[in-house]
């Protein structure tokens, strides 16, 4: 673009041509002077003569102006052959946002030539690319990382830069975002200056699809493989290319055994365990044809140790894990996969293969090594448990190499450590499950026990009156006993099947009922400070049971900064708790990768301490029932799994890191609570109420109750509550029997009270065949499990729910209240 010179002095004619002019003028009105012999005359013609050269001038300046003018517009289609690019979308609008230029590209992605403005992006991108904007205008560069259109899975990233003159027009470059595959751009590779380079040293190299067709070579392999370099060998069987002897030996086809033998590597590029199988299917294998001439008075040299680097160029840029040994087994070279699969990014490689492997698997590897670089050659592959981590074995692939010198042995590994994480994020959940399964039974069998032992307790009570010799003790029992119930409810809340009271609520509305009672919990020592985030998305839970949530991790946390303190010396430490809400997104989930969450609306609930952190062997093991690392006597361990249990029950996720410092070192633990947001329509009333405790009942008319308890001993102290309640009772054993005792008819049941988990028919197996003999007889179950639990697995009308291990007072007026609604 050409930039017009302002300057007055360049644009006035040259000094040799002014001079001239000036000398003809004076020459000129001499001559009419001295003709005339007239003064004024030749004044006269003298002034006429200036001003005609002055018009003249001024004449020449106003017709060059224009032109300059015109040669200063910019001319667009310059800058469009100059900003054409076939991997990015340029556009150029002005002030008024009008398109004023763009590429082929822009036009191709975006089926046209509509402004930037007027695209149809999401509604999230179009709210960035509007900011972005503004942004630029501003401060002339803004970026936005990822923006979508409506309609279309493709994703870009977008930058916009202020430019041109007077800074009046903005230029906006959008990069297409694409999954990169572990091949891209290998090809070219070795089409280009790589191949040669590996072609003069006697090594060429194929990329091959997974059905045996060549997509590209080495110049060198189409050179012996059809006698000129400039044959493309793409579409051909890789197969028909070589022949083998009868000694298994590899000759390309065209020379026949009068060639020298080729030793072929086969490198897939994709594992098959690849957390997409489709990829993998379609991914291409590098195929190496090594000579064998190679180290033979030319080509490589004879140590090993002077070929390895021909090889470096190729293997570096692989995302498999290779590595290179001598005959003896000395790593010659690994590459930056092969380090980080087996942990040693930092460490470094060491002097043998068998110096990753736990101790039990030295010899293997050793002798493995040892017979494919001495013996024919071969491949295969073995397991082997790293030292960095001894708990999950790794698969190494091994092929002995021909023609490299010292350099016999291809070692080959998948970098797994996504794998690995996920494999232990499964497992995790996996045990989780199956403890909770077993804290479930475990807490139903015993909650079985408990109901005894407290009927029995309430029915000694009746005969005995305060004072007695027996009355104190009993009192004792039944105290044990409820405590013992509180842990059974612990136990059911970790495996999930304890009764919850939903409603839709606020999070920081939980969070300050229960801030002043944690201020008092926390004490002196601890500063306690709570921050909220605007526009939480409200969450459907039991509020009592997020209280508990909240004490559990705050008291943990006291207790953690405690003995963090402790075990440095320090008396008059200082601790800080922090609880916070967070908005999440789930655009912010897909960002994060957490496999096992839903991408959705989130509120979370973050618990921060400054307690040392948590050690790394006890991170997978904390939520686990009965697990802790308080002194005997000082824990139960059942705290976090309780936690653990609520917020799984309510939907929920959660997490427990470290919090690092500065140094790197964990300066305290953090736990994440993540609730979904509620998506449906909000009640008026955003609280549950508190459970109210069983009142007394006006029922006295009494009744005939069917018993259906499997358990003998509930059953007998629950006939005994009953009977001296007023009550007709008729027991079974089990579901078959109260069956029948409905089926005969003799009897007239006004209400069947029955067990839930029974032998052969169970409860609600019994209720719903009773249901055809009698429609409208109420049922009231008994259940340590869960009523919400209960209420979604078992659709029967009329029915109703007591929770285990319940009291005689309980018993007695839950059936009166059952009799009460059905006689109104």
């Amino acid at each position: 673009m050409i930039v017009p010179d302002d300057n007055p002095v360049n644009r006035l004619p040259p000094a040799p041509l002014m001079l001239g002019v000036t000398a003809a003028c004076i020459i000129s009105i001499a001559l009419v002077w001295l003709v005339g012999q007239q003064t004024m005359v030749a004044l006269a013609y003298g002034g006429s003569l200036v001003a005609v050269l002055l018009m003249l001038l001024l004449a020449a300046r106003l017709k060059t102006a224009p032109a300059e003018q015109e040669v200063l517009q910019p001319d667009w289609s310059v800058t469009s052959a100059a900003i054409e690019d076939r991997r990015r979308a340029v556009a150029i609008i002005d002030r008024a946002n009008r398109l004023v230029c763009a590429n082929s590209t822009y036009e191709h992605w975006f089926n046209g030539v509509s402004a930037p403005y007027e695209l149809a992006f999401q509604p999230a991108s179009r709210d960035a690319v509007q900011a972005a904007a503004r942004t630029a205008w501003r401060d002339g560069t803004a970026e936005v990382e990822e923006i979508q259109l409506a309609g279309i899975d493709a994703r870009y990233r977008l930058r916009i830069d202020r430019s041109g003159r007077g800074e009046a027009y903005l230029v906006w470059r959008f990069d297409e975002i694409r999954q990169q595959r572990s091949y891209d751009g290998l090809s070219e590779r070795i089409a280009g200056a790589l191949g040669e380079v590996m072609s003069r040293a006697g090594v060429e190299v194929a990329l091959v699809a997974p059905d045996g067709i060549v997509q590209t070579t080495t110049p060198g392999l189409a050179e012996r493989a059809t006698g000129s370099r400039d044959n493309a060998l793409g579409g051909l069987e890789f197969v028909q290319l070589l022949r083998s002897d009868d000694r298994d030996r590899i000759f390309f086809a065209r020379e026949g055994q009068q060639g020298s033998p080729q030793t072929l590597v086969h490198v897939p590029l994709d594992m098959p365990n690849s957390t997409k199988m489709s990829d993998a299917d379609q991914a291409p294998s590098l195929m190496l044809l090594v000579d064998s001439t190679v180290g033979i008075g030319g080509g490589w040299e004879s140590s090993g140790k002077a070929a390895v680097p021909q090889l470096e160029a190729l293997l570096s840029a692989l995302p498999l894990g290779l590595a290179l040994t001598d005959r003896d087994g000395r790593f010659l070279f690994a590459n930056k996969a092969f380090l980080r699969a087996v942990e040693r990014e930092t460490a470094g490689l060491p002097q043998f293969p068998s110096d990753l492997v736990v101790r039990e698997d030295k010899a293997a590897i050793a002798d493995t090594v040892r017979r494919f670089a001495k013996g024919a050659t071969a491949s295969g592959d073995m397991a082997v448990r790293l030292a960095n981590n001894k708990e999950e074995p790794v698969s190494i692939g091994l092929a002995g190499v021909r023609g490299l010198g010292d350099a016999a042995v291809l070692l080959s590994i998948s970098d797994s450590s996504e794998e690995k994480r996920l494999r232990r994020q499964v497992a995790q959940a996996t045990k989780m499950q199956a403890v909770g399964q077993l804290a479930g039974g475990v807490a139903h069998d015993f909650n079985n026990v408990l109901t005894a032992i407290i009927g029995y307790c309430d029915l000694m009570l009746l005969r005995h009156t305060p004072g007695d010799s027996d009355y104190d003790d009993i009192q004792q029992i039944k105290a044990n006993s409820n405590r013992a119930a509180s842990l059974t409810r612990q136990l059911l809340a970790f495996s999930r099947q304890q009764t919850l009271r939903p409603v839709v609520l606020q999070l920081p509305d939980v969070v300050s009922e229960v801030s002043q009672l944690l201020k008092r919990l926390m004490g002196e020592k601890i500063e306690f400070s709570v921050r909220h985030d605007r526009e939480l998305g409200s969450v459907r839970a039991d509020p009592q049971q997020l209280e508990q949530v909240i004490i559990n991790l705050a008291v943990n946390a006291r207790d953690a900064m405690q003995t963090h303190a402790t075990k440095r010396g320090k008396p008059d430490w200082k601790g800080r708790l922090t609880l916070a809400t967070r908005r999440v997104s789930a655009r912010d989930v897909r960002k994060m990768g957490i496999d096992i969450m839903p991408a959705d609306d989130y509120t979370v609930l973050i618990v921060q301490d400054t307690g040392g952190g948590i050690p790394e062997e006890h991170l997978n093991k904390i939520f686990e029932p009965f697990f802790t690392t308080k002194e005997q006597g000082k824990g139960t361990g059942l705290g976090l799994s309780t936690v653990y249990g609520i917020v799984k029950q309510s939907n929920g996720f959660i997490f427990a890191d470290n919090v690092q410092g500065p140094d790197g070192a964990p300066i305290g633990a953090r736990f994440t609570v993540y609730l979904p947001v509620h998506k449906g329509e909000l009640p008026a009333i955003m609280r549950a109420e508190e459970p109210e405790e069983p009142k007394a009942t006006e029922w006295s008319a009494g009744g005939k109750l069917l018993l259906v308890e499997d358990e003998d001993m509930v059953r007998a102290v629950a006939e005994r509550a009953l009977v001296r309640a007023g009550y007709t009772i008729t027991t079974a054993a089990n579901g078959e029997e109260g069956l029948a005792a409905i089926a005969n008819g003799d009897i007239e049941f006004d209400l069947i009270v029955s067990d839930v988990v029974m032998p052969a028919m169970d409860g609600p197996a019994m209720a719903r065949a009773i249901r055809g003999v009698k429609a409208d007889i109420p049922i009231l179950f008994m259940s340590g499990y869960a009523e919400e639990q209960l209420r979604n697995e078992i659709d029967i009308d009329n029915m109703h729910f007591i929770p285990k291990p319940f009291s005689v007072q309980q018993i007695n007026a839950k059936v009166a209240e059952v009799l009460s609604e059905q006689r109104k």
